[in-house]
């Protein structure tokens, strides 16, 4: 796949829109290109394709780990699957230079989902910056949606920014927890609590029923606490096992009460606005560090100025005057 005649867009994008699962994976590899000419044409072609996009039910999920987000995810998949639904798992991972993506390992985990024909899995690029990973996860949220998958669970494996930036381009943000692992406390200090529409306690089986009904109390007397995301709604506690399927089917049925509440209010369309606005100022900072770092002539100039800061000659805030004026 070059991407260099507009022909190989057209037919990429018409085999893409008929589902086919050998055109989607080769064009989010287009998107994920760092080549001039490729990331040229991914732009033509997400554009084309944008009219059938945004149908879907967009959900991110974040949980420290051992929390069982795989099997969970494999457990909720499979029962959207069964109820005629297509499902699409993307990763967001800003470590994924260094450790290969968390998604790669976790594909063994999710063995019924990754065997199954309505359901693609994606971990994400290894580009090394959060920005750049965020970026591309939201093409290829894009691409899987106009290809025919009505729900794109987006999952975090960093903490932190990571999160932040899945919550900015999701619908619904879950929190995933583990009962009576000190983890009631921590999820709060992490802000974390804060961006969640719901948070879920796993592993509510067998001996830990009593822990994860404990753990749920303590979320929940915390949520009265802090404000919550949106006046429209107020983030449920919910307890489930991804082993046993218990309380997949609650947690699911949550989701689309939110979906409801945030339509009815108009919040759901003020909220995919705004992230579409922040998705651009996100690929304009982009495209200027690109710049930056593609252009020869300004590369050299900017190592001679970084010189001068780490001697104390300048400021960092004359420096960085210095710099703009430069891509100006």
């Amino acid at each position: 796949m070059t991407g260099r005649s507009q022909l190989d867009i057209g037919k990429l994008s018409e085999e893409l829109r008929a589902g086919q699962r050998a055109a989607l994976a080769r064009a989010i590899t287009l998107i994920e290109s760092r080549r001039g000419d490729h990331q040229a044409a991914s732009r033509d072609l997400v554009q084309e394709l944008l009219p059938a996009t945004g149908k879907a039910v967009r959900v991110g999920i974040t949980g420290s780990p051992g929390v069982g987000k795989s099997t969970t995810i494999d457990a909720l998949g499979m029962f959207l699957i069964e109820r005629g639904h297509k499902v699409a798992v993307l990763a967001v991972d800003p470590s994924s230079a260094r450790t290969g993506g968390s998604i790669l390992g976790d594909k063994t985990r999710m063995a019924r989902l990754s065997a199954s024909d309505n359901a693609y899995i994606r971990p994400s690029p290894a580009s090394g910056t959060l920005g750049g990973v965020a970026a591309k996860t939201r093409e290829a949220m894009l691409l899987c949606e106009a290809a025919g998958f009505d729900v794109v669970l987006v999952e975090t494996v960093g903490i932190g920014q990571s999160e932040t930036a899945v919550c900015d381009m999701t619908d619904f943000f879950l929190a995933l927890m583990l009962p009576g692992a000190g983890d009631e406390l921590q999820g709060i200090k992490k802000g974390l609590v804060e961006l969640a529409d719901m948070i879920a306690i796993n592993k509510a089986d067998g001996d830990n029923i009593k822990r994860a009904n404990l753990a749920a109390a303590e979320y929940r007397g915390a949520l009265h606490i802090l404000s919550p995301r949106s006046e429209h709604w107020h983030p449920p506690v919910l307890t489930y096992s991804a082993l046993t399927g218990a309380g997949i089917g609650d947690l699911w049925q949550k989701v689309l009460d939110h979906r409801t509440a945030m339509n009815a209010s108009g919040e759901f369309a003020a909220r995919r606005r705004q992230q579409q606005i922040k998705w651009m100022w996100s690929m304009l900072e982009q495209r200027m560090m690109a710049r930056l770092r593609s252009d020869p002539a300004i590369r050299a100039k900017v190592k001679k100025i970084e010189a001068e800061v780490a001697d104390g000659r300048i400021t960092p805030a004359l420096a960085a005057d210095r710099i703009a004026d430069m891509l100006r």
